[in-house]
């Protein structure tokens, strides 16, 4: 700007997060035209650079207005803001193509749910798009899952092999329009479609195959077959789902028998109907303001709900649950399905049980041709698969218990830069991966289990991808200590530096790095299943002292031997007759059929032979959920304690527990003794059932509480946190709560992450970095 000259302006102005696949440049153009400036606006690898010139006044309400009213789904953060020349030739406002830069300062999006207006012309039989399944714009569709490198452009996507036609290319090309350079764009004429493989179109009982039916035909074939019965699996935006009729038990008992999962429960997909598009699903579950208002958020994730007792579903849906799970339709496929349909779908995964999802056709057909009686597919390319985000309100705020579809990559800040870059492995189960460099931690979608080849597949697939899309290749590992699981042993195959995280570190560290932390020590409670100790025993019911890179454990609870090691995660009734027998007690409800199966058992158990000790939380509802008779053996990581808080809640509020000894050991370890609680979970006809599963949650509650106590005595700490599998559990975690809040606590519990094993990698991200700083030298 020539000096003295108030009457022209100009500025480089340069703003990152949430800023590309949003429709942020033609957002930016538009505001531009609006103020009379001109100048140009790119994007540059993670980042939206401007330059803008004219009246002082108008550039004042520019800047204003691009922070203050971007697209929906954009999340700008300014970067910077400077005076620049003039330019006396730059006499129009441009958008200039996509230059290249670092795609280490790139954020790659999430996939995105169809937005109102697309769904308006979805529904308009004047509009060309009428009933396409595949309709999006720069306000909604597939992101992650289609994009194959960056910068962010059509070629480098899924949607590379269908060339626009002359109409989309029209519409691509046009700043004014709201389907410029949205890169999935597609029409009938040029785009995807879809495909039919399995019954009769003519009778869809019949299960003989014939020839593929391609879009509409496919379409209602899949609606015949659904209200015939059958199991359908439908190919979506981040894998496939399996539908099926959610009130007809044959057919969710033919899903059920052949995934096989008999008794977890099953996702419900409900039509949108009524003015907050909530309608329907009111008559399936009783829904809150926080309920409702994460069923519409943009990520359209499943929303465990409290279930209506006249709920028009299959009892086999959730069974001896007292929550069901509910989303609404999220892919323009999906509204088209559900509206056709007319009610609720169940709408699983579309995998073996415990695997990642599954996104190829064939591989569907071979794999879970068992289940699926018809297949829906397209012929628009799944990158990666991304499952269903997974949802529970406690505490009046909704707790994520599964990342995924979405909501990842899900970016973080870290407190300080990374030395350099670090992946973060995760654990054994519920894995995901974290990958951190400078100061951003991106952590991936849902992986699953890692027992499997798939799952290793898939954890291998994500991990080069998530590298390879933020051209960071990782120097470091850090993996959980236990030499037994799948990533660790990776880990130790990579010729990388790698850093063993204890699973309880992990777990705080993933708390205190979701909250920040400052110099003032904190308390975390973290409990679980099991997971290695720093002493080498399996802990799981642990309260840490400090902050990550500095914990030190402080309380815990007394050990027992469940019987059988890792078979107790699936068969409650084993940590029962371990806890039992560590009280001195005889237990009649083992399932022993002959008195030499128990006379062998209790030798295990006295030689100590596949009965390590541990101190999980997690073992103690599994016990209590077979002492009472709720579950014996479970078909479901879980479903012991998920049984027991259903009955508890039906007993209301009141109870206020039995107070547990507590006291130090030699090392001055605070030990709460579980043996008080387990004298009252013997049958009585003083106390039911469900009187005496309140018990036990608020006697834990008031375990913990008495530990904070006792702890800040000794400590002074004012700061509590709550992390681990075990409080996914709303009325542990909600009464727990407000405990420590009533004796004066600062409470933390996660709201961005997990509180489970998903959390794990970010944990170990956190927890490695901060041991390195506390080193004299790098690992």
């Amino acid at each position: 700007m020539a000096a003295g000259d108030q009457k022209r302006q100009a500025q480089r102005i340069t703003l990152s997060g949430g800023v590309q696949g949003v429709g942020f440049r033609p957002f930016v153009y538009r505001l531009a035209h609006g103020h009379s400036l001109t100048g140009w606006v790119r994007n540059v690898a993670g980042r939206v650079d401007i330059f803008i010139q004219g009246a002082p006044h108008s550039l004042t309400a520019f800047n204003r207005e691009l922070l203050a009213t971007p697209p929906p789904l954009a999340q700008p953060r300014l970067e910077s803001i400077m005076e620049a020349e003039w330019e006396p030739h730059q006499d129009e406002f441009i958008i200039l193509p996509s230059a290249q830069g670092p795609a280490t300062r790139a954020a790659i999006p999430p996939d995105y749910f169809a937005c109102d207006d697309c769904l308006a012309e979805m529904h308009d039989p004047q509009a060309r798009r009428y009933r396409y399944p595949f309709i999006n714009c720069t306000q909604c569709g597939p992101r992650y899952t289609l994009i194959e490198r960056l910068p962010y452009d059509r070629p480098h996507t899924a949607m590379a092999g269908f060339p626009l036609c002359a109409d989309c290319r029209t519409e691509y090309e046009n700043p004014l329009d709201r389907r410029f350079h949205a890169q999935p764009l597609a029409c009938p004429a040029c785009g995807p479609k879809l495909y039919w493989h399995g019954p009769s179109a003519t009778n869809a009982t019949n299960a003989t195959s014939h020839p593929e039916a391609v879009s509409d035909a496919a379409l209602a074939a899949c609606i015949r077959a659904l209200h015939g019965g059958l199991v359908v699996a439908v190919k979506g935006v981040g894998g496939y789902h399996l539908l099926c009729d959610a009130q007809n038990d044959a057919a969710i008992h033919h899903l059920r028998r052949h995934k096989p999962r008999p008794h977890k429960p099953l996702a419900v997909m409900v039509p949108m109907a009524g003015e907050d598009g909530l309608e329907q699903a009111r008559t399936l579950a009783s829904l809150n303001n926080m309920h409702a208002r994460q069923l519409c958020h943009p990520m359209r994730p499943i929303v465990l709900a409290p279930k209506r007792p006249d709920a028009p579903l299959s009892r086999a849906i959730a069974p001896a649950l007292g929550e069901v799970g509910l989303m609404l339709p999220y892919a323009p496929l999906h509204h088209l399905l559900l509206e056709t349909f007319g009610s609720a779908l169940v709408a699983t995964s579309g995998n073996i049980s415990g695997e990642p999802v599954l996104t190829h056709s064939q591989e569907v057909i071979q794999r879970l041709g068992h289940v699926a009686q018809g297949f829906l597919h397209h012929d628009r390319p799944i990158l990666r698969p991304a499952d269903d985000p997974l949802f529970r309100v406690i505490e009046n705020h909704p707790q994520p218990l599964r990342l995924g579809r979405g909501c990842t990559p899900l970016e973080l800040a870290l407190p300080h830069a990374v030395k350099t870059p670090l992946l973060g492995v995760g654990g054994q189960m519920k894995n995901s991966i974290a990958l951190a460099w400078d100061n951003r931690v991106v952590i991936s979608p849902h992986i699953g289990e890692l027992s499997t080849p798939r799952g290793m597949l898939v954890f291998k697939q994500v991990m080069a991808d998530l590298s390879r899309l933020h051209a960071i290749e990782p120097q470091r590992i850090a993996c959980d200590a236990h030499p037994g699981y799948d990533a660790t042993r990776w880990s130790q195959s990579s010729h990388l530096p790698v850093i063993p995280i204890f699973h309880h570190h992990a777990h705080a560290s993933a708390l205190a790095g979701e909250h920040g932390w400052g110099e003032e020590p904190l308390l975390v409670f973290t409990w679980d299943g099991v997971g290695l100790g720093a002493d080498g025993t399996l802990w799981g019911g642990e309260a840490l002292l400090g902050m990550p890179g500095s914990w030190q454990r402080v309380a815990s609870f007394r050990p027992f031997r469940p019987l059988g090691g890792d078979q107790a995660a699936r068969a409650p009734w084993r940590s029962a007759l371990g806890l039992a027998w560590e009280a001195g007690i005889e237990w009649p409800g083992a399932p022993f059929t002959t008195p030499s199966q128990h006379a062998l058992a209790r030798h295990a158990w006295e030689r100590q032979l596949n009965t390590p000790a541990t101190s999980a939380v997690g073992r103690l509802f599994d016990a209590a959920a077979a002492l009472l008779g709720v579950l014996s053996t479970a078909s479901f990581e879980g479903q012991g304690p998920m049984y027991l808080e259903t009955l508890a809640e039906q007993a209301g509020q009141g109870e206020e527990g039995i107070p547990l000894p507590l006291k130090p050991d030699p090392s001055g370890l605070l030990i709460t003794d579980w043996q008080p609680l387990l004298h009252a979970l013997w049958p009585t006809p003083a106390r039911t059932t469900i009187e005496s599963a309140r018990l036990v949650h608020a006697t834990l509650a008031r375990a913990l509480v008495d530990q904070a106590v006792a702890i800040r005595k000794r400590y002074g700490v004012t700061t509590a946190g709550l992390t681990g599998g075990v409080f996914q559990n709303r009325i542990l975690t909600e009464e727990a709560a407000h405990l420590l809040q009533q004796h004066g606590f600062q409470l933390l519990i996660h709201r961005k992450i997990p509180c489970n094993d998903a959390a794990l990698a970010f944990g170990q991200i956190i927890e490695a970095e901060a041991q390195s700083r506390r080193e004299p030298h790098d690992r």
